[in-house]
């Protein structure tokens, strides 16, 4: 139970400071769990960088105040003209923008900090993008926390 809520925590935080880094922290764990409470600690991770990428959202929205993204937002330009096209874009195909949520929370390809932060600047669904990170993050985790394991089964 508290390696479950350590999990929940460290991704927690992890969401929020990308330095930190929630896989070393299942791989570690797999060494002490059983199955059961692994699925547990993903599903826990999967929650809480859920969680954690939510502000990141937000600044895009414009929700949370970030003086430079605002003034850039404000500015007619290259940035301006970019966001505008991407948020169109997303409004007129919605399964793209999710797609491409999904794909980065799952494949960290693009970077998924700037992704949460152009599916704010987009207007995607808050729903949508919390759902799509949850499962796509919690499947990354659970991936994470069996590979070892299945990796030492191949070994004679």
């Amino acid at each position: 139970m508290i390696e479950t809520a350590l999990a929940f925590v460290v991704a927690l935080v992890s969401g929020a400071v990308p330095v930190i880094n929630i896989e070393l922290y299942l791989v570690g764990a797999v060494v002490a769990m059983d199955d059961g409470a692994l699925v547990a600690m993903a599903v826990a991770a999967g929650l809480g960088q859920t969680l954690g990428k939510l502000p990141y959202y937000y600044v895009g929205r414009g929700t949370i105040a970030v003086p430079w993204l605002r003034r850039k937002a404000q500015t007619p330009g290259k940035w301006a003209a970019r966001a505008e096209g991407w948020r169109r874009k997303a409004e007129a195909r919605p399964l793209w923008g999710a797609g491409l949520v999904a794909l980065s929370s799952f494949a960290s390809v693009p970077p998924f900090m700037v992704v949460s932060v152009l599916a704010g600047v987009v207007r995607m669904h808050v729903v949508l993008f919390s759902v799509v990170t949850f499962v796509t993050r919690t499947a990354r985790f659970l991936i994470v926390v069996f590979a070892p394991a299945w990796a030492l089964s191949l070994l004679p």
